[in-house]
Formats: C-alpha cells, structure tokens, sequence
C-alpha cells in the first residue's frame, strides 16, 4: 500500500509545456519541498479531450440562458463543452481515491473561482466563473481538498490544504484496511485537539455523531458521512484563537508536574504565540519538550503535534 497521499494536479503545475501557448506554470513549492511526501497523479483535461499544444486560448462563455459554455476565444461557435464534460465523467471516478488535487488558477478548465466569463458577444464579464473540469470535481468529491495555484503562495492556505491531505490520506487507510468500530473511535481520538483548532462548533457537532457508532450497522455508511463532517471541520483555517485554546488545553496536563518558573515560561510562550509575537512552532515545541518529560498516553497519540512532515516548515509561518 503507498502510504504517501496521492495528489492530482494541473498537468502544466508540474512543469510540463501543456499550457495554450506550450508554456507551463511550473510550482516550486510543489514540485521541489511537497513533491517528495507525496505521489502526483498529473492531468491536462484540454489535452485529454484531444487538444493540441500549442492552442487557441479557451474562454468562458455565460449564455443569454445563464449556461456556461466553454468555447475559443478565436471562434466562438467551436463549443467544446460536451467534450471537457465526457471527459470529467469518464476520468473522475478513477480517482476515487485521491487525497488532494492542485488545479491552475484563472484556467477555463482547472481554475477553482474567480475565472473570467464573457458573453456570447465577446465582452469580458465578472470574474466569477469555474472552470468545467474543476467544477465537476468538485461536485462529485466535495469532501476533496482542492487548492489552485494561486492561493498556495498564502501560508495559512497552504498550511491547511497540506494538513487536509495528509489527514484525508489517513482517513482512507482505514477503509483500505477494513472498517472497524475501534479503528474509527481510535482515528477520531487521535484528531480530536485538531479539530478542536480548527473549528470549536463543529468539534462540538461531530462528538456526538461518533458516540452514537454503535447504532451504524453499515460501518461504510458511517464512514461516508462522518469523511464529509470531518473534511468540512479541516477546511476552516484554524484560527490563532483556537489554537491558543488548544495549547491552553494541553498546557493543563502538566500543571501539577511544572514548577512554578516552568509554568510562567510555557505561559509567556503562549500568550507571545497569541498576540502574534512568536510563530506556533515555538509553544508546541516546549509542550513536546514536556510531553517527552512527562508523558500522557493520551497526548501522544493526537495528531495535532504532527499533523503533516516537520520538513515541510509549514508551522514556521502560520499564526
């Protein structure tokens, strides 16, 4: 079984010279730090419905009758809609189970939002489209991670699409394995302080959901609707706030093994964390320190300490 997540991507990401023009928009974080945790599975939708390189530019057309077409920009009467969509249905279900997937910005076919619309005259529109191929994957895995480009250069965005992927890869496993009651009550043990960082309300929401387990007769059943609850719960970047809560909340396990210097130190360290002063590498750092001193079985086995590989130095720069 490859342990690494599997990961889609815009093929032109990757540095291949797919792009309209037979350019690419190679990501160095991509392809040098993230490229040796992961495994990529690359796809050019435009060159998989038979399009050559290089190519007219696509566009997206909004009709007089609220459709969005996606037709060239040099004939707009050449419509390859029903291609790109025959192509999604066909392609998507392989890959079922993907972890995560890195689409291209502005693209008519990869970009996730903010893709420009025209009309069926020409004129350029808002930006407010989505392109084909990314649309239909997002309908058909909502639970999916998925990124562009773009937004991976914003630390915070980044941070939460890796952390997602990684977690997402997890979760499969079970189910590659064998769904038990006692592997997914262990599995949401293990990311309970995560969630808790990520979203206190739905923490709060999905707690009661896994206590009734017993109930499920289907544990698959259980499992696709407890995935949906805790993919939604990661994908609200966690905030400085909660994770202050969070580091709060670990810091009372060692109340009674601190002195009292220890505990205004770990204390400094947290609320310097929380006024932005210190990265949240710096408090989880000493509360390892301690953990390793004093250990707590049921701290070491959150996966909030370690949510994706240190190498990455994700944490060195959210707050």
């Amino acid at each position: 079984m490859n342990h690494q997540p599997t990961i889609g991507i815009s093929g032109c990401l990757t540095g291949s010279a797919v792009r309209f023009d037979g350019g690419h928009k190679r990501m160095g974080f991509v392809m040098d730090e993230l490229a040796p945790w992961v495994t990529f599975k690359p796809v050019c939708p435009e060159m998989a419905i038979g399009l050559p390189v290089p190519r007219p530019a696509l566009r997206l057309i909004q009709t007089i009758d609220g459709d969005t077409r996606m037709r060239f920009s040099h004939d707009p009467q050449e419509d390859v809609t029903a291609k790109m969509a025959d192509f999604a249905e066909r392609f998507l279900p392989s890959v079922s189970n993907l972890s995560g997937f890195i689409v291209c910005a502005k693209s008519p076919s990869c970009g996730m939002e903010r893709v420009r619309l025209y009309d069926e005259q020409g004129h350029r529109g808002r930006k407010e489209g989505i392109g084909l191929f990314t649309a239909a994957l997002l309908k058909k895995y909502p639970w999916l991670p998925v990124e562009e480009d773009g937004r991976l250069h914003d630390p915070l965005l980044c941070e939460n699409f890796v952390e997602r992927i990684f977690a997402l890869r997890e979760l499969n496993a079970l189910r590659e394995e064998g769904l038990t009651r006692n592997n997914l009550l262990a599995f949401h043990s293990r990311y309970k302080l995560q969630l808790l960082a990520h979203h206190q309300g739905g923490y709060r929401n999905i707690g009661p959901f896994v206590a009734r387990l017993a109930e499920w007769q289907d544990l698959d059943a259980f499992f696709v609707a407890y995935r949906e609850q805790f993919m939604a719960i990661l994908k609200h970047v966690a905030s400085r706030k909660n994770h202050t809560n969070v580091l709060m909340h670990i810091q009372g396990y060692f109340t009674r093994q601190l002195t009292n210097r220890q505990r205004a130190e770990l204390l400094s360290v947290i609320t310097n964390y929380r006024l932005g002063l210190l990265p949240l590498l710096a408090p989880l750092t000493l509360l390892q320190h301690y953990l390793a001193e004093y250990p707590d079985s049921y701290l070491q086995t959150q996966n909030y300490f370690a949510p994706y590989p240190a190498n990455l130095g994700l944490r060195l720069a959210v707050s």
